[in-house]
């Protein structure tokens, strides 16, 4: 009987690994002992890194988005049908369609969404970029800025951490070619008590903020939004009134791991830091935004685990135990403006230092935005 390798997500991580099977296991795709099964709930895949772009109108949404089913090897069935249900003991995955389908392997990569309804005004006053219908809403308000107050506040946890403040930076040269950043204010405000999360990444920024003029508040945890009075009040107990309202609320995992009973209370799936299994679970695997590691979630965290996940499942379908290991890698071109970038790399035991801002990072940073269609395609 064919083992049944079933990947539910079709983002980023979940595409890499089913192609990247399709190519390792062709032989045995096509003599039926394999099946790779991938099962999405859109038929669409979106580089989500262009609504940075988006939101200033410099690229179109149509430009980044491909078919689900132009990215995927000969070899891969595609599902275009939502999970809802993950049956750990009968080895199953049911769909909102009404299939139900066996795996010998899961893989899971759902990702994570925007979850705004725990803080009072906020899913009402905010705009957010992290969406791509939120990005096209935000790009109107923000060309036709004329002045004024634009607020960003931030959650945790949410992917792309590191975008926030590309944002902000963005902001701030896009006005200042626009010949009214004077009449701009930027607030950026954050949860703890530096800019981010990532200590370098704080110490590089802030020097930043001081030259540019982009005011900031640390210790500044949303508690309510009067959406009338445009008014953002904090934990701490600052009220900051904006025009504008940028937020990055806290991201929880998708709703099919939380009713199968396979996430912490975020959502979030504890798993091996280093194969990558679920723990507790020696046929599932988890990668991407889904797992609960303390490491970014982050694209090139989904494709750095990707290579690894592929690599296992490889060894135990051949009868031996996983043998590659992920070190907590992650890699993030930074926007500092619209015109140049830093670049970051880090793992588990190296954190991460910007390399100097150039123009050349931001070409590199934009040439990967052209080429990101072949790393899915697992060509890169």
């Amino acid at each position: 009987m064919a083992k049944n390798i079933v990947i539910v997500g079709g983002g980023s991580g979940g595409t890499i690994v089913a192609n990247h099977l399709a190519g390792e296991l062709k032989q045995q795709i096509s003599r039926g002992d394999t099946k790779v099964t991938l099962v999405t709930d859109t038929p669409n895949h979106v580089y989500q890194p262009s609504f940075l772009y988006i939101t200033i109108n410099q690229v179109r949404l149509e430009d980044y988005t491909r078919s689900e089913k132009s990215l995927l090897k000969p070899g891969v069935e595609l599902l275009i049908d939502p999970a809802v249900k993950i049956d750990t003991a009968g080895h199953t995955v049911a769909t909102a369609g009404g299939k139900t389908l066996p795996y010998d392997i899961l893989v899971i990569a759902t990702g994570s969404y925007l979850d705004p309804t725990t803080i009072p005004g906020l899913a009402e006053a905010a705009d957010v970029f992290y969406t791509a219908e939120g990005a096209e809403k935000l790009r109107d308000k923000i060309v036709n800025f004329a002045g004024g107050t634009i607020l960003m506040t931030v959650d945790v946890p949410h992917k792309c951490p590191a975008a926030p403040l590309e944002l902000i930076f963005i902001l701030d040269d896009f006005y200042r070619h626009m010949g009214i950043r004077d009449k701009v204010n930027l607030i950026y405000t954050y949860p703890i008590g530096r800019l981010h999360s990532l200590e370098p990444v704080a110490n590089f920024a802030a020097p930043e903020f001081e030259k540019r003029g982009i005011n900031s508040e640390t210790f500044f945890n949303v508690e309510s939004v009067d959406p009338q009075k445009k008014v953002v009040t904090s934990l701490e107990g600052s009220e900051v009134p904006f025009d504008v309202l940028i937020s990055i609320p806290a991201h929880r995992g998708a709703h099919v791991v939380h009713d199968s009973g396979l996430g912490d209370e975020d959502g979030f799936i504890p798993t091996n830091r280093y194969t990558l299994k679920a723990d507790g679970y020696d046929d599932i695997y988890v990668i991407g935004d889904a797992t609960a590691l303390p490491i970014s979630k982050a694209g090139s965290t989904a494709h750095y685990q990707a290579d690894v996940v592929t690599a296992n499942i490889i060894s135990q379908i051949n009868g031996l135990p996983p043998s590659r290991f992920y070190d907590g890698k992650v890699a993030c071109f930074v926007e500092m403006g619209l015109d140049k970038a830093t670049f970051i790399s880090f793992d588990y035991n190296n954190p991460p230092v910007p390399l100097p801002v150039s123009e050349m990072i931001h070409w590199f940073k934009l040439s990967f935005n052209e080429i990101y269609w072949l790393s899915q395609r697992g060509l890169l």
